[in-house]
């Protein structure tokens, strides 16, 4: 039956929208594609082995009671399936999609160690939150007492959601300030949008707002407003602003027209999903269609890269990383994703130069991994006489990200930072050096994951809360 299911949904799937008729095939896809999802879901949940050592739960940053959700999965009892997973989670149908389930709980799965292939977590907890939000399940934010303090978050990624969700429902009074025209940070104009569907997040902004959560957006904190004012209008600060400096190329030509930051082409991509006029996009500074297009980079950011050029009909996708593929940063699965979409990785190799401007070339070094570096990882070394030229037509930085230097920005020299430059924070409460400053995520990790943000911002919203709590104790001593 499930078999019978799947082929009518390959037929159904691949017909063009012009060769479906309007109504009723339309509904039969949808229909078809729920139906396969559930039995796949039950399918995948009841393979769960119920181990007494749950290392998916223990390799998930949020702790998520993973084995006791898929039970609840397969067994039907889905709004009880999504109760368990929210409760850990501000974001599971985010974390369902974007989290590298293959480094953390998928690939401690029991079954997939055994070598009889992991349950596939990260799409059942996606099918069980959106099934919530198809069924009404997902409650609005509706605090049952209103309390006067506020607190004020910089930075609407994901670790200020999270903290500014589980603080409105607590009463608090939470403003965000953000930047960008929209929020959600790299969940809106980081990552492509064919891995987070970009309605999917401004679904959960939607809920925020309803909520009582007040955004103030296209606000530049140390231009538009000062860290004073924002820490005189609230009781308590939350920073979480990320990191968003890239890190640049060097060597000849690297200044080159047509060598760009991989966050200018990823939010341009994003931008124009959302229908903004992007005139960079429209005049091809940072569109791939009909180019050759490299990028530079082994991270998961790297991958989003290559895969969004491929989208965009890009006549060629390379990717240079200068070790091999053993020890790259970014997911295998994205890899594997990438060469399936037809990315070329180029191992061992590093680019040295540039030649054009507008840049048409590379030039290439072929490096091999030597005696490992401080932190156990094999250094890279150079192969005298094996360099090349790559021709190129786009070249996108995707080196990581670094810190921007806050205390100079915000003219705040008291908050301390660490050599890296990213904020100093206690790894348990989150208080910075400043009294009543909180700080989570990556301007405190250096460049991590969604999920890593998601736990700093549960967890400094209850250290904020606790914190609160102090006067009014003291007061009552």
């Amino acid at each position: 039956m499930a078999q019978q299911k799947m082929l009518q949904f390959v037929r159904v799937a691949k017909e063009t929208p012009e060769k479906r008729e309007a109504g009723d095939r339309a509904k039969d896809f949808d229909e078809i594609y729920a139906e396969f999802a559930a039995e796949k879901a039950a399918e995948q949940a009841s393979r769960c082995s119920q181990c007494g050592v749950p290392f998916c739960q223990t390799h998930c940053p949020l702790h998520n009671n993973i084995p006791d959700w898929l039970r609840l999965t397969a067994e039907g009892r889905l709004e009880e399936a999504y109760a368990m997973s929210q409760a850990t989670n501000t974001f599971p149908e985010i974390c369902g999609r974007i989290c590298p389930q293959d480094r953390l709980c998928e690939g401690n799965c029991v079954i997939e160690q055994s070598g009889h292939g992991t349950v596939t977590i990260g799409a059942v907890e996606k099918y069980i939150t959106d099934t919530a939000w198809d069924e009404g399940w997902v409650p609005p934010i509706a605090p049952t007492q209103e309390r006067s303090e506020s607190v004020g978050i910089i930075g609407a990624g994901p670790g200020g959601l999270a903290a500014a969700d589980r603080l409105r429902r607590a009463g608090l009074q939470v403003t965000v300030y953000d930047r960008h025209d929209r929020a959600g940070g790299l969940l809106t104009y980081g990552i492509p949008g064919f891995k987070l569907e970009k309605d999917i997040v401004m679904r959960r902004v939607a809920q925020l707002e309803q909520g009582g959560v007040e955004f103030v957006l296209n606000c530049d904190v140390g231009t538009d407003i000062s860290f004073d004012a924002i820490r005189g209008k609230h009781d308590a600060v939350l920073i979480a602003t990320g990191v968003y400096k890239g890190r640049d190329l060097t060597g000849p030509g690297a200044g080159a027209q047509g060598i760009v930051a991989a966050l200018d082409y990823l939010t341009a991509s994003n931008r124009v999903s959302f229908g903004d006029e992007v005139p960079e996009y429209l005049s091809g500074e940072l569109n791939a269609e009909g180019k050759r297009v490299v990028v530079v980079g082994g991270g998961d950011t790297a991958m989003d890269c290559v895969r969004t050029a491929i989208r965009q009909g890009a006549v060629s996708v390379k990717c240079l990383y200068r070790r091999d593929r053993a020890n790259m940063p970014g997911s295998q699965r994205e890899v594997q994703n990438a060469e399936e979409e037809g990315v070329d990785f180029v191992w061992l190799s590093a680019p040295k130069g540039f030649a054009g401007d507008p840049v048409s070339s590379v030039m290439v070094q072929k490096m091999r991994l030597g005696p490992p570096d401080a932190t156990g990882r094999q250094s890279p070394e150079v192969i005298e006489g094996a360099d090349y030229a790559e021709p190129a037509d786009l070249v996108i930085k995707a080196l990581g990200f670094e810190p921007e230097d806050l205390p100079a920005m915000w003219g705040e020299d008291a908050l301390e930072v660490t050599r890296w430059g990213t904020v100093k924070a206690d790894f348990r409460s989150h208080e910075t050096s400043l009294p009543g400053v909180f700080a989570v995520g990556d301007i405190v990790r250096g460049a991590s994951l969604v999920v890593w943000a998601i736990r700093d911002g549960r967890e400094a919203a209850d250290s904020i809360l606790d914190f609160l709590a102090q006067p009014a104790q003291v007061a009552a001593e």
